[in-house]
C-alpha cells in the first residue's frame, strides 16, 4: 500500500516550533505611525533641551543706539540687537517676536536701546515709542532762510556752518532751475523727522523736495504760466500774500499784486522792506522805507528780485488763482490783528491808514 502524501500545514510543525499569527495590517500602521511620532516628540524634547536660545535676564544698562532698516525681519532685527549686545542671541529675540503679533508692528528708524537686556525686554523697548531717536523740528510757513536755517541747526545740533556751507552749494540740494541758485523760498514748511545721523544737506534737501512735491500738487508752473508769471515770480508774490495777510485773505492780496502790477504801480510792501533790512518791524521810519535794495517796492516798480520767505501752498495757490477784484490797497485793521480791510479807493486807504497809526503805541 502507497504511504499517503502529507503537506507542511499547521498539523505538520517541527517539535518546539510556535506559530506567530500575523497581525492585522490596520493595527500595523497604527502602532508604526504611533512609534514614529512618540519618538519625534521625545526627540524633538531632546533636541530642544540643547537648542534653547541664550537670554539675558535684564532689564540692562547703559545705553546704544541701533537702526532697524525698512524690510528687517525678526532675524535681521535680532541679529543687529546681538551685534549691539542688546540681546544674549539673535535667536533669543527671534523666539519672542514669533510669539507676539505686536512684533509686526516694529517700524523703521533708530532706537535706543540698553545693553544686555532680556530679549523681551527689547521688543518691548522696540514698540515703545519713546525709544525712537529722531529729529523733529517744525518750519511754520513764512519763515526765512536764516531763521530756517538757525532752528534746523537748533534741532539737530548740527552747526550752523554746515548748513551754509550746504546752501553754498545749490546743485546738491536739487533745487529747480527757477531758483536761480538760492534756497530762499524753496525749503517748505512742514513738519520734518529726521534720522539722527543726517547731515545739513540731506536736511535741506529733504525740505527742497518736500517744495517739489507741494509745487506739483498745486499746479505752479502750468498755473503761473496761465497768469502771466514764471514759476519764480508765482512764488515770490505767494511769499509776499504770506507774510502780508492772514490765510482768508490770501487771494484778495494776491489780486492786489496782480492789479498794481498790471496798473505800472509799486507794491509798497512792508514785508519787503523788513526783508532788506533783516528786521520784523510793524511799523517802518522814513529812511528805512528809502533803504537801497531791489526789494524795496516802495521805490522799485515790480516784483522784488525773489521770494522773501518759504509760504505754504494756500498762499502758492492764491499767487496763481486769485479773486477777481479791484483791489489796490489793504491795511490791517489794528497793530498784532490778523484782520485786514481791502479797498480800490485811495482816499478810503489813507482813512484805513490812520486808523491803523492812530492804534500803535
Amino acid at each position: 500500500m502507497t504511504a499517503p502524501t502529507t503537506r507542511p500545514d499547521a498539523d505538520q510543525r517541527p517539535p518546539g516550533h510556535t506559530r506567530r499569527r500575523m497581525a492585522h495590517p490596520a493595527l500595523v500602521v497604527v502602532v508604526l505611525l504611533g512609534l514614529l511620532f512618540g519618538g519625534a516628540a521625545v526627540g524633538i524634547r531632546w533636541l530642544g533641551s540643547f537648542s534653547s536660545a541664550d537670554d539675558y535676564p535684564g532689564p540692562g544698562q547703559g545705553e546704544v543706539v541701533i537702526e532697524v532698516q525698512p524690510g528687517d525681519s525678526s532675524a535681521v532685527i535680532g541679529a543687529t540687537l546681538a551685534d549691539a549686545d542688546v540681546v544674549a542671541s539673535a535667536q533669543a529675540f527671534v523666539d519672542v517676536a514669533v510669539s507676539d503679533d505686536r512684533a509686526l508692528g516694529i517700524q523703521p528708524g533708530f532706537f535706543t536701546m540698553l545693553l544686555q537686556m532680556s530679549a523681551q525686554g527689547a521688543l518691548d523697548r522696540l514698540l515703545d515709542p519713546t525709544s525712537r531717536v529722531q529729529i523733529d523740528v517744525a518750519i511754520p510757513e513764512g519763515l526765512r532762510q536764516d531763521d530756517t536755517v538757525n532752528r534746523l541747526a537748533e534741532a539737530s545740533e548740527i552747526p550752523r556752518r554746515q548748513f551754509e556751507r550746504a546752501l553754498g552749494k545749490p546743485r546738491s540740494l536739487g533745487l529747480p532751475a527757477y531758483a536761480n541758485g538760492s534756497a530762499e523760498g524753496f525749503l517748505f514748511p512742514a513738519t520734518y523727522e529726521f534720522d539722527p545721523n543726517v547731515t545739513a544737506q540731506q536736511m535741506l534737501r529733504a525740505m527742497v523736495d518736500r517744495y517739489k512735491q507741494a509745487a506739483a500738487d498745486v499746479g505752479l508752473v502750468d498755473g503761473a504760466a496761465a497768469a502771466g508769471y514764471t514759476p519764480r515770480e508765482a512764488l515770490t508774490i505767494a511769499s509776499l500774500v504770506q507774510a502780508e495777510v492772514a490765510e482768508r485773505d490770501f487771494g484778495k492780496a494776491s489780486r492786489v499784486v496782480a492789479n498794481r502790477l498790471d496798473l505800472g504801480m509799486t507794491l509798497g510792501f512792508d514785508s519787503t522792506i523788513n526783508y532788506a533790512l533783516g528786521i520784523d518791524d510793524l511799523t517802518l521810519e522814513n529812511d528805512q522805507l528809502a533803504v537801497d535794495s531791489p526789494y524795496n517796492t516802495y521805490v522799485n516798480v515790480g516784483l522784488p528780485p525773489g521770494p522773501i520767505n518759504s509760504p505754504g501752498e494756500a498762499a502758492m495757490t492764491a499767487a496763481i488763482s486769485p479773486p477777481e477784484g479791484d483791489w489796490l490797497y489793504f491795511v490791517a485793521v489794528a497793530p498784532g490783528s490778523d484782520e485786514t480791510q481791502f479797498t480800490a479807493d485811495y482816499d478810503e486807504f489813507l482813512r484805513f491808514k490812520d486808523e491803523f497809526y492812530s492804534q500803535v503805541p
